[in-house]
C-alpha cells in the first residue's frame, strides 16, 4: 500500500492526515539562527529562575546549567564571528550581555 505525498498514516488508527492538517497543529516558527539563538536564551532564563518551565509549569533556579548555557552562547558567538549577518550578530551580542547581567545578579 501507498501513500500519496500529502498524507500520513497515523500509528494508532491508521487513519490518514493530510500535512497541512498536522502543519497547522504544530506550527513552529521558522528555523534560521535567531530563532535557535533565542531558543537558547529562553532555556537560560527558565534555568535562571526567571521565567516558568514549559515542562513543570514553575519556576526553578538551576544556576550551574544556566552558566554553561551562557557558556555555550559566548563559545557560539566566539566561532560564528565574521560569518553572521549585522542582525543576528546584534542578536547574540545583546542576548549574552543580558544573560550574564542576569547570572550575575542571581549569583550575588
Amino acid at each position: 500500500m501507498t501513500e500519496s505525498n500529502d498524507q500520513t498514516r497515523s500509528a494508532e488508527g491508521g487513519e490518514a492526515h493530510s500535512k497541512t492538517d498536522q502543519d497547522k497543529k504544530f506550527a513552529l516558527p521558522k528555523i534560521d539562527f535567531s530563532t535557535f539563538v533565542l531558543s537558547i536564551n529562553s532555556s537560560a532564563l527558565v534555568q535562571l529562575g526567571l521565567i516558568e518551565d514549559p515542562a513543570g509549569a514553575q519556576k526553578a533556579k538551576n544556576l550551574p546549567m544556566a552558566k554553561q548555557t551562557i557558556d555555550i552562547l559566548a563559545m557560539l558567538e566566539e566561532k560564528t564571528k565574521g560569518n553572521l549577518t549585522n542582525d543576528e550578530e546584534n542578536i547574540l551580542k545583546n542576548i549574552l550581555y543580558e544573560l550574564k547581567m542576569l547570572y550575575v545578579k542571581e549569583t550575588s
